[in-house]
Formats: structure tokens, C-alpha cells, sequence
């Protein structure tokens, strides 16, 4: 078990990493658009209106690195941001993060959402540089079956994945508590789930430091964590 010296330490490190360079890469619309495979990947997804761009933007310190947008489902492209630089001239970012398609209540044609689906898919079972995916779980509503088939798909990828709960600063703290403990109950139905149920706030900040720690050993490894 981590103390807090040692949480904190990899919270410092983390914030000190995205503190550098992060830049927007490319939106890649079919797999032929991909980047080469060359550094660690951590992919976030979850339905539509979940608040993964306003995480995305929390984590990484920036104000609008990536879209939030008002209207659900907007992100239709797998969009790739680099992480970190090496100072040596044409270096490779450290990690990338990517933003996949919502899911669930995106306001498209069915023709259109399928395609996304297509691309998830094929994504998470061919892309062997993907360390890691973050399935982002609105707090206010807990997980859906749209959530679960997310889940299997992953499980069938055999894709680690954390499950992060998003606007908790909209809830009481008891309600939390029992979504939480509920989102931990069906982790433990899934194989390629992580223990550990992340709360967060993009709004607030809450969780933000803890969850960006988490990112940066999942792409890097604890070794570089210190």
C-alpha cells in the first residue's frame, strides 16, 4: 500500500511531466489515418455528454487542448495528443493520449454510429501500443449498459482499463459513496478492470492530481515514477 509521501511524489512528478509540452497530433477518422505505433497510448472514452473532454483538459492543465462541446457525440474521430518531449531535435513524445468517439446518445445517423463502433473495435484489438483505456462513468447516473457492453468489449480486447467517475462535485457525498461502492461491485465482474474506482471533478479539480499519477505510471511504469 502507497503512503501519502509516496502518493504525493507521483502526483508532483505527473503534474511536472504535463506541466511540459502537450500537443494536439492528429484526428484520425479510419485506422489508415493512425499514427505509427511507436510510444505508450491511453485511450479515454465513455457515452456521450460524460465530461471526458473537460477531464482531458483538466489533466493536461490546459483550457480547451481538447473540444467540450454542448452537443453530445460531436467527437467522431479518434484524436491523438502527444505528451511530453524529449529535448533531442525530432524526439518522440513520451506518451500519447487519445480521444475516442462517445457512445450511447450521440445525436448521428445510425450509419454513423456504427462506423465509430467499427473503429473503436478495431482500434482496441489491434493497437498493441495501448497501455491503458479510462472509461469515464457519469457519477450522477452510475453504470449504464451502454458502460457495460464498453466494458466486454474491452474485456474481449483484453485492454486494461480504470473506470473514472466524472462530475462528482454534482452529487452528495453520500450518493457518491454508494455509486462508487457500486461501480467497484461490477469492476469485479470484469477481467481487464482495474480495483480501483477513480473519482473526479473536472470543475473542481477533484481527484484530478490522483488520476493524472495514475496515467503517467500506466504509459511510463512505476520506474519512472521514481
Amino acid at each position: 500500500m502507497m503512503d501519502e509521501a509516496e502518493q504525493s511524489a507521483r502526483e508532483e512528478a505527473a503534474s511536472k511531466l504535463f506541466s511540459g509540452p502537450v500537443d494536439f497530433l492528429l484526428s484520425a477518422p479510419q485506422l489508415k489515418f493512425l499514427p505509427d505505433p511507436v510510444v505508450p497510448e491511453i485511450a479515454f472514452c465513455g457515452r456521450s455528454n460524460v465530461g471526458k473532454s473537460s477531464l482531458l483538459n483538466a489533466l493536461t492543465g490546459r483550457k480547451a487542448i481538447a473540444r467540450a462541446s454542448v452537443t453530445p457525440g460531436r467527437t467522431q474521430e479518434l484524436n491523438f495528443f502527444d505528451v511530453g518531449r524529449p529535448e533531442e531535435e525530432g524526439a518522440l513524445p513520451l506518451f500519447r493520449l487519445v480521444d475516442m468517439p462517445g457512445y450511447g446518445f450521440a445525436k448521428a445517423p445510425v450509419k454513423v454510429v456504427e462506423k465509430w463502433k467499427a473503429l473503436v473495435n478495431s482500434y482496441l484489438r489491434g493497437r498493441q501500443v495501448l497501455v491503458r483505456t479510462l472509461v469515464l462513468v457519469d457519477s450522477r447516473h452510475g453504470v449504464k449498459e451502454v458502460d457495460r457492453a464498453m466494458m466486454k468489449m474491452l474485456d474481449e480486447a483484453a485492454v486494461g482499463y480504470r473506470i473514472v467517475l466524472t462530475k462528482t462535485d454534482k452529487i452528495k457525498a453520500s450518493d457518491l459513496a454508494a455509486v462508487t461502492e457500486a461501480t467497484a461491485a461490477e469492476a469485479r465482474k470484469h477481467v481487464a478492470a482495474h480495483p480501483e474506482i477513480h473519482q473526479t471533478s473536472a470543475e473542481k479539480g477533484m481527484g484530478i492530481e490522483r488520476l493524472r499519477a495514475a496515467v503517467v505510471a500506466d504509459a511510463l511504469g512505476e520506474e519512472w515514477m521514481g
